[in-house]
């Protein structure tokens, strides 16, 4: 039996990627899911392969973006099991440009899903996990929160203010007995670049299949790898996840040379740059 048998736990962005895999490996421990992502095919199709497993599993189709979804979100948990044990706040998308030609209207849109999806999320669940024993939000940030690429500014900045907005949420409700785990995944194999917004390719890659490509070449760890290793943070009671080398070395990085943090990963993204347009000659 694992401390996840019998939980109800709550996935936002459940649908492919990290989402879909946590869910998996959360329903292989025995916990009940409650599925969300704004893809209600891909999700029907997660949850029905979860419940043909023998899984408690239900889904809601919903846009976190919207400021009602993550509201709706919690009323159906409390309607399942009179409230959630553990949430997980995962959707996220990308966003590839510079700043300089970066329309308003596509930081926005990253803005509402990366940031206020998290803030939403954390809110609308805070009253019902308040006394229930092993609570915890998971909040998903990246690597990017201390160290990214150009093109790269509004998807570091949602990151870094998820960060920072789980490190405070994780003092105020401290006395409540909730837990608050912030997860820095490094280069997770999703389909997150596969599905960005793409503004300007021009400073990160030739071309929309050379920028998947560097991404593939660069991304190390498996969605199922990085779903195992939240499971595990989860059981330990952890409030703080680094996932890959990657994330690791971009931590120590900016602990140790914090101004010149920045400048050493741009240029491991020029030479991945590099590397993926020898691939292809």
């Amino acid at each position: 039996m694992s401390e996840l048998t019998g939980r109800g736990v709550v996935v936002t962005g459940a649908a492919s990627g990290i989402g879909e895999a946590l869910a998996h490996a959360l329903a292989a421990r025995g916990a009940k899911l409650l599925l969300a992502d704004v893809d209600a095919a891909r999700l029907a199709a997660v949850a029905d392969a979860l419940r043909a497993g023998g899984a408690s599993c239900e889904a809601m189709a919903c846009d976190i973006a919207d400021p009602a979804a993550a509201p709706a979100l919690a009323e159906r948990a409390i309607a399942l099991w009179g409230g959630a044990d553990i949430v997980v706040n995962n959707a996220g998308v990308a966003l590839v440009g510079p700043v300089e030609t970066m329309p308003e209207a596509d930081a926005r849109w990253l803005m509402d899903i990366n940031f206020w999806g998290v803030v939403r999320g954390c809110r609308a669940f805070v009253p019902q996990l308040r006394g229930r024993a092993g609570a915890t939000l998971v909040n998903i940030s990246s690597v990017f929160a201390f160290v990214a690429p150009p093109t790269q500014a509004m998807y570091a900045a949602s990151k870094a203010a998820v960060r920072a907005f789980s490190d405070v949420l994780r003092e105020e409700v401290r006395e409540s007995g909730i837990r608050v785990l912030t997860v820095h995944p490094g280069g997770i194999r999703t389909r997150i670049v596969e599905s960005a917004r793409v503004i300007d390719l021009s400073v990160a890659a030739d071309s929309k299949a050379g920028l998947d490509a560097q991404f593939r070449r660069t991304a190390r760890t498996t969605s199922a790898q990085a779903a195992e290793a939240i499971v595990r943070a989860l059981e330990r009671g952890d409030t703080r996840l680094l996932i890959g080398v990657d994330a690791r070395l971009g931590d120590w990085m900016f602990r140790l040379v914090p101004a010149r943090a920045g400048a050493w990963f741009a240029a491991l993204a020029r030479r991945a740059r590099a590397a993926s347009s020898q691939g292809r000659s």
